[in-house]
């Protein structure tokens, strides 16, 4: 299931890491995944009941070295 959120509300969630990059839905191996990927250092950050869970704690960490 991809996620499903407001578009206005994805364009300001930045990344937690000091260099806040902005947010993309899925992977770039899974672009359905209930993720949102950094758009620089690749980690993803779950999206629970629709809401993203935006803690480094609870980050996954890049597939392949960052985005």
């Amino acid at each position: 299931m991809a996620v499903e959120l407001d578009p206005v509300l994805v364009e300001i969630l930045a990344c937690p890491s000091d260099d806040h990059a902005p947010l993309r839905a899925g992977t770039p191996t899974d672009p359905g995944a209930d993720v949102l990927t950094c758009t620089s250092c690749g980690r993803s950050y779950p999206v629970v009941d629709g809401i993203p869970v935006l803690l480094l704690d609870e980050a996954l960490p890049p597939a392949s070295g960052g985005s």
